[in-house]
């Protein structure tokens, strides 16, 4: 069974960056479109990002839009969320999330993803 780890997160100062990393385990990654989520305290779970199984196609949030940039390196099965220029509105926990066969038809919707790791706290303040 697929397994996913995140990995990445921590404390920032505003206009900081992270890169975080979704590691796969249990069955390659070459099957999957990844979406990144994010869940702050009190919000519902948001998509972030997607990327496509052949890194075909990217997808972005609008308020992640030049910020953000989703990655994959196949051969290590996993995929990247470099963030830069952060801010205190990106604090959240972050998840990522696989989808098999078909990429998503609407990659924000978590109901199209089946697998998801645990999530790793990302926190923007002074």
């Amino acid at each position: 069974q697929l397994q996913l780890v995140e990995s990445g997160g921590g404390s920032v100062q505003p206009g900081g960056s992270l890169r975080l990393s979704c590691a796969a385990s249990g069955s390659t990654l070459d099957y999957y479109a990844i979406g990144w989520f994010r869940q702050a305290p009190g919000k519902e779970r948001e998509g972030v990002s997607c990327i496509s199984r052949s890194d075909t196609y990217t997808n972005y949030a609008d308020s992640v839009k030049g910020r953000f940039t989703i990655s994959r390196d196949n051969a290590k099965n996993t995929v990247y969320l470099q963030m830069n220029s952060l801010r205190p509105e990106d604090t959240a926990v972050y998840y990522c999330a696989a989808r098999r066969f078909s990429p998503p038809l609407n990659w924000y919707s978590l109901m199209e993803y089946s697998y998801w790791g645990q999530g790793t706290q990302v926190t923007v303040s002074s």
